[in-house]
């Protein structure tokens, strides 16, 4: 079975997300959507918050799976028999940073990284840029998927 980790934090989920998900689980027999949990960041949106967005948002996909874990994320992918670990690029810096993350990976482990570029319409959305919209009072709702939404 070939099992595919898309760790990340999604705070909130974006359609940017949403892209990387709906054609990474055409390539996996299972997609486990694996929200990372860091003691020393500030979220916008609470954990169940982010859980639900996601689990919402791919409820009619029996391939998907919505985990939550700490630590590395290679030692989750072995906890849980993940082959693979799959991950969006938007931009040069993404690939960058993520290629520096996937050499570390490997050197830790046999788990491979798979890389798939954002479409170039969504290209261009980050979870910081939605929270800095939030923040400031804007129309997020085209940034992100249906099932996330702000409390008034």
């Amino acid at each position: 079975m070939k099992r595919a980790l898309f760790p990340g934090s999604f705070d909130p989920l974006t359609l940017g997300h949403s892209d990387i998900i709906e054609r990474g689980v055409t390539l996996f027999d299972e997609l486990w959507i694996a929200i990372g949990i860091n003691a020393d960041k500030k979220y916008m949106f609470s954990l169940e918050e982010r859980q639900q967005f996601i689990s919402n948002a791919f409820a009619h996909e029996p391939k998907i799976k919505v985990v939550t874990y700490e630590g590395l994320t290679v030692d989750f992918c072995k906890k849980v028999d993940a082959n693979f670990i799959l991950r969006g690029l938007r931009n040069p810096a993404d690939f960058e940073f993520e290629k520096a993350i996937a050499h570390t990976n490997r050197k830790l482990s046999e788990i491979e990284t798979v890389f798939l570029l954002t479409s170039s319409g969504k290209s261009y959305i980050s979870s910081s840029i939605v929270r800095d919209v939030i923040r400031n009072g804007g129309d997020y709702t085209g940034l992100v998927p249906d099932t996330v939404r702000v409390k008034s």
